[in-house]
């Protein structure tokens, strides 16, 4: 067997690890890259951009419908699900040369496409060769968690990995699963005119801030997308077409497919970390704030294999952490409370730092002080007649800690705050902003400025300095 000697080797080709070996090669490095599956890992290819390539679809089918309170009168879309799919594929192929084989080959990468297995602290083998490097980084991501339901063994379900791939529109979609994935899919698929039904064992978005969550879930049992909270799945039955789903309560819900979106679980099954000294659990493997392994200095690991937040955008940022180590010797550390967030419903929500409930664990609440702003008081939200939604910060002593956004462009509108979090911004950068109008952006402006009214306008102080100077002045 052949052994290559390289400077790092990347094992897994998803967001994280192409952003590796793409950053890593071009600074000089040997690289060699590992990926068993497809090129683009999950985000490419069943995550994010399927995903959000479904999402815009149904945004234009809803938008057929919503059309009166402009002059506009609805018209019910005509849904080709078939040609929706097609969009689908084609958003996934515009994307994938960048994160194709022979674009990384022609960085200078060796690609392997195969499972990689390590054989010593320092050794893998995949496709037949044995790669001996002095760094490697495990970056294989995470798949779809199916649940031991009873009967679900002998049912044919949905997950996000074969959900895309389905050309004929379900008649009745039971997705089981009320987060962020779940109910971005439930939506989608009620507006390209299916019945949907979710079920959640808890409470629906059980993450976010309840106030937040609240309003997405109005707005999708509004559009008739039926949601059943503290409904846990006790037993699946039934063929393809025909499916029942029974729940603790005895309830049966009668649907045609079922999606299973309980969560995700770390891909490390292939690797044998065993051999490689490497200590991991379920959630992944165990690391440092440096992201290296406790057990084998020789491993980093990123992105969902770190057993942190499973996020696209934590693999890249993951990925700039271990390189500054591996290429430059320079110590570094991941963290957490700049990370922002978002679920893609209509309205979106978006997180970046702590929520109100968690600041006030963490500072007293006599200490945080919480500003809202409203959508409705946005006069670009008002020309478009999107006005659900609001923004809450999170300040302690003139700085944000947390930043929570429901409405529209949520996700886009938590950048601001992202930013201020990892650069530590006060109130007063955020309230000293000169933002063109209307935009919606002003609503994060409006926010901020909250947190300076009552200092100006209910100070006695600043009426008596105000009354003096205006006596004074020539």
């Amino acid at each position: 067997m052949d052994t290559i000697r390289t400077d790092v080797c990347v094992i897994g080709a998803g967001s994280g690890g192409l952003s590796v070996a793409a950053g890593a090669v071009q600074m000089g490095a040997r690289v060699v890259l590992i990926e068993g599956a497809e090129m683009g890992g999950d985000c490419l290819n069943t995550g994010c951009v399927p995903s959000k390539a479904l999402i815009a679809a149904a945004k234009h089918a809803h938008w057929m419908t919503s059309g009166a309170g402009f002059g506009v009168a609805p018209s019910p879309p005509q849904v080709d699900f078939a040609a929706v799919k097609d969009h689908v594929a084609a958003t996934i192929a515009s994307i994938a040369p960048h994160d194709s084989q022979e674009r990384f080959e022609t960085l200078g990468c060796t690609v392997i496409r195969d499972w990689a297995r390590f054989v010593s602290p320092r050794e893998v083998e995949a496709g037949g060769q044995r790669i001996r490097a002095r760094r490697f980084v495990i970056a294989t991501g995470s798949t779809a968690f199916v649940p031991p339901i009873p009967g679900l063994e002998s049912v044919p379900y949905l997950t996000n990995e074969t959900i895309f791939a389905l050309r004929d529109r379900p008649e009745h979609l039971i997705v089981v699963g009320g987060g962020p994935i779940g109910l971005e899919m439930a939506q989608a698929h009620r507006r390209l005119g299916c019945r949907v039904t979710v079920i959640e064992g808890a409470r629906a978005l059980g993450r976010d801030d309840p106030e937040l969550a609240a309003v997405v879930l109005a707005r999708l049992r509004a559009e008739g997308v039926t949601i059943m909270e503290e409904a846990p799945v006790v037993r699946v039955r039934g063929e393809a077409g025909r499916i029942e789903v029974v729940t603790g309560d005895g309830s049966v819900i009668h649907g045609s497919h079922i999606l299973i979106a309980v969560g995700r679980s770390v891909s490390l099954d292939r690797l044998d970390l065993a051999a490689a000294n490497v200590a991991h659990d379920r959630k992944g493997v165990t690391v440092g704030a440096d992201l290296r392994s406790t057990t084998n200095r020789r491993v980093h690991a990123i992105g969902d294999a770190a057993g942190g937040l499973q996020f696209t955008h934590v693999a890249g940022y993951h990925a700039g952490v271990v390189v500054r180590q591996m290429l430059f010797g320079l110590r570094a550390r991941a963290t957490t409370r700049h990370i922002p967030w978002a679920t893609y419903t209509d309205p979106e929500m978006a997180q970046v730092g702590l929520t109100e409930a968690q600041a006030v664990a963490e500072y007293g609440a006599e200490r945080v002080t919480v500003l809202r702003a409203a959508f409705a008081d946005n006069d670009r939200a008002r020309a478009e007649a999107l006005t659900e939604g609001l923004i809450k910060v999170m300040v302690v002593k003139g700085r944000p800690v947390g930043a929570s956004i429901v409405g529209p462009q949520a996700g886009e509108l938590i950048g601001l705050w992202a930013l201020a979090l990892a650069n530590g911004l006060k109130m007063s950068a955020i309230a000293g902003m000169v933002l063109p109008y209307p935009t919606l952006s002003e609503v994060s402006k409006r926010a901020a400025s909250a947190y300076f009214s009552p200092k100006l306008f209910d100070s006695p102080v600043v009426r008596r300095v105000v009354g003096l100077v205006q006596r004074w002045l020539p």
